[in-house]
């Protein structure tokens, strides 16, 4: 790592509730990352699916193995990336709820690391009572994941987690 530049692409997606089309920008964005150069590729949370609700999630929870997992394993294969899989909904201990896992893959497509989103945002604004509470349908990760990568030591947050700055230290 002394002195060797590495190149890391931050996706960005408008995903929808069309996990398909949401697949095939993904790869698209991927393919294109890699073929100028980057070796480290991370794509937003939600990126193979963002429903209406919350709820929407558990529709598509994955145990151990699944179809997302799958896909960001081939992703990671097929261009030689290391890849950061945004988060995924996976099944919970608590029944009715997800985590918001994400999950990183080597440049061979294994998963090297799981990360559950730990701070969970809920609000509720008073003036327009509006309310929006992830708590509802996630469950909050319980452990901090770090993992050996060939661009250094990554540590891994989700979304609301950056609030936090113990996660940090």
């Amino acid at each position: 790592m002394s002195g060797e530049k590495n190149k890391v692409a931050a996706l960005q997606m408008a995903s929808s509730p069309n996990v398909s089309a949401n697949l095939l920008e993904a790869e698209r964005l991927i393919s294109e990352a890699a073929e100028s150069g980057a070796g480290l590729v991370v794509l937003p949370e939600n990126f193979a699916f963002k429903g209406e609700h919350d709820r929407d999630m558990l529709t598509l929870c994955e145990d151990d193995d699944g179809p997302l997992q799958g896909f960001l394993g081939q992703m990671a294969q097929r261009y030689g990336v290391w890849l950061v899989g945004g988060t995924i909904p996976m099944r919970a201990k608590q029944g009715g709820k997800v985590r918001a896992a994400c999950l990183i893959m080597d440049n061979e497509g294994n998963q090297v690391a799981r990360y559950d989103k730990i701070h969970l945002f809920d609000v509720h604004l008073v003036e327009t009572d509006e309310r929006y509470v992830e708590s509802n349908t996630i469950e909050p990760g319980e452990e901090l994941v770090t993992v050996e990568t060939p661009f250094g030591v990554l540590g891994i947050a989700v979304c609301y987690d950056l609030r936090f700055p113990e996660l940090f230290r």
